[in-house]
């Protein structure tokens, strides 16, 4: 009696159905959560270090604005009396002496970011759009001007303080005992000479981090584009205001942006340069609120003045970026 074999499809006998999807599925799913969760993990360790060492400060800085926070409150600040708005009304009185001081620190510092922010776009500019033709010795030039940004703060700053010395400073030493541009050796940290000299180490060691950024951006510019002007007749400059600018464009927009951020905050540069009492022609307003928290012990004054120095900065950095994206997109749809 013949046998009927029945037929097998894949080594697999007809009666087995076919297997689980929906186990299957189960089974997938886990591991792609966890490769979709995996970058947020990572990054985990790096936000609590955020909110431990900003976002946390700028919190309690804030409440401690509202409070009438002294020297006689420094062990328990938490049982400092609340003072309402009164720290910000006295920092915004232009008529009395706070709100005079204020609006003169501000107002320094406001010219004092202009001129570095320009200078160090300016000289970082150049210095890229000059590195970027092949000639012996380029790879030594760029290292070198790197080297102002390599440097750390402290150590370039106080090695221009012994430049800026009045008896015997190398600056002092070129401008009048070799030059002869000065009737007499100048004082460079004291006076109106103050401002000259904090712009000048800002400058020097801000503009190798624009002429980084430009040469970087320059790389994306393709060579065609110079090619084709020179060949429409186009000299140098017009290369560079035709085309070089206009494509470096979205890179400068960061660069000032960021430029001005940094610029505008620096406490460092002046600290080490001055002490803890700057000038009156380099009160820069970072400087200003250390003076105001740690020399006269207002701790609360001092942290409505940086509440709203916080508050400028954004209101800045909102109308730039609504600026620069409204341009960038009427350039887009022409």
């Amino acid at each position: 009696m013949a046998t009927t074999v029945p037929r097998t499809t894949g080594g697999r006998a007809p009666h087995d159905g076919p297997p689980a999807g929906p186990a299957t599925g189960t089974a997938r799913r886990p591991g792609r959560a966890r490769r979709v969760g995996l970058p947020y993990l990572l990054l985990l360790p790096a936000l609590l270090l955020e909110l431990l060492v900003h976002l946390v400060p700028m919190v309690i800085g804030t409440v401690m604005s509202f409070k009438e926070l002294t020297q006689f409150f420094i062990r328990d600040w938490g049982a400092a009396p609340w003072s309402g708005l009164d720290n910000y009304t006295v920092a915004v009185d232009l008529d009395g002496p706070v709100g005079a001081d204020l609006l003169h620190s501000f107002l320094i510092t406001v010219a004092f970011t202009v001129l570095s922010v320009g200078l160090c776009w300016a000289i970082g500019t150049a210095a890229a759009i000059c590195m970027q033709d092949t000639f012996r010795g380029r790879g030594l030039l760029r290292a070198l001007f790197l080297v102002p940004y390599a440097l750390p703060v402290y150590a370039a700053v106080i090695t221009w303080v012994f430049m800026f010395q009045h008896d015997n400073g190398l600056v002092n030493h070129v401008l009048h005992d070799q030059l002869g541009l000065t009737d007499k050796p100048s004082f460079w940290l004291i006076g109106d000479n103050a401002f000259v000299a904090l712009l000048t180490v800002s400058v020097w060691k801000g503009w190798p981090f624009a002429f980084l950024i430009v040469m970087a951006g320059l790389q994306n510019i393709p060579r065609e584009l110079y090619e084709a002007a020179g060949l429409d007749g186009a000299g140098v400059w017009q290369q560079i205001r035709r085309i070089t600018l206009p494509s470096l464009r979205p890179v400068n927009q960061v660069l000032v942006l960021v430029l001005f951020l940094w610029t505008f905050n620096d406490f460092n540069t002046p600290y080490v340069l001055f002490g803890k009492s700057a000038p009156a022609s380099a009160d820069l307003i970072s400087v200003h609120i250390y003076q105001e928290s740690f020399a006269t012990w207002n701790f609360g004054r001092g942290s409505a003045m940086s509440v709203l120095l916080l508050l400028f900065l954004l209101l800045v950095t909102g109308v730039y970026l609504a600026v620069t994206s409204r341009g960038r997109r009427v350039r887009t749809r022409a």
